[in-house]
């Protein structure tokens, strides 16, 4: 089953994770991982198309990789224990076809590096997805989370609720040159939310 990243948010539950939310290609399951910050903020960045001033991890990872003309095909999602999802990168020099093991953050975050696939299999969204009746979230089992996780607006963005759009960008800009990070993504949902309404 195709998956497309369809939210990224901060978790209710977890202080300092965030809620990465993957969405069937052709249907309606979604299935939520709690990822860390840091791996949140290198997803987020690529997303946005933001450049930091020096190489995140996974930017490293990704010219390494083309340096030595590896490509990364596809990520799979293969297997949920005890509510971890274990993930592998399907990697290519054009001879030979590899499969590295990854944690799924990473695999993810390096999936939008390289604009390859992401994959599970039904059973991982039979057991561990929910499926979305119009705004309303209905749980299938082995799911902890609960809907305001994958809501957008949280308390974090609130203080720059007052800010003028352009003033936005402005420290949006700034966040970034400072490689503040977490502050780029808050800044970022800010805007994300004022251009959704």
């Amino acid at each position: 089953m195709k998956l497309d990243i369809v939210g990224l948010s901060y978790s209710q539950t977890q202080s300092g994770a965030y809620a990465l939310v993957l969405g069937e290609v052709s249907g309606r399951r979604r299935l939520p991982i709690i990822i860390g910050s840091f791996e949140a903020q290198a997803i987020a960045i690529e997303i946005e198309k933001m450049t930091p001033s020096r190489p995140l991890t996974h930017d490293l990872f990704k010219s390494f990789a083309e340096a030595y003309h590896i490509m990364v095909q596809e990520v799979v999602i293969y297997n949920p224990v005890d509510g971890i999802f274990y993930s592998k990168l399907i990697c290519s020099d054009g001879k030979k076809v590899m499969e590295i093991d990854a944690r799924t953050s990473d695999a993810i975050a390096i999936a939008v590096r390289f604009e390859c696939p992401i994959f599970t299999y039904e059973f991982i969204l039979s057991s561990a997805g929910i499926v979305i009746e119009g705004n309303d979230f209905v749980y299938l089992e082995n799911i902890t989370e609960t809907p305001e996780e994958i809501t957008p607006v949280t308390s974090a963005t609130a203080g720059f609720a007052s800010l003028s759009t352009d003033e936005l960008k402005t420290k949006l800009q700034e966040a970034i040159s400072e490689e503040s990070y977490e502050k780029a993504a808050k800044i970022r949902d800010e805007l994300n939310r004022r251009k959704a309404s």
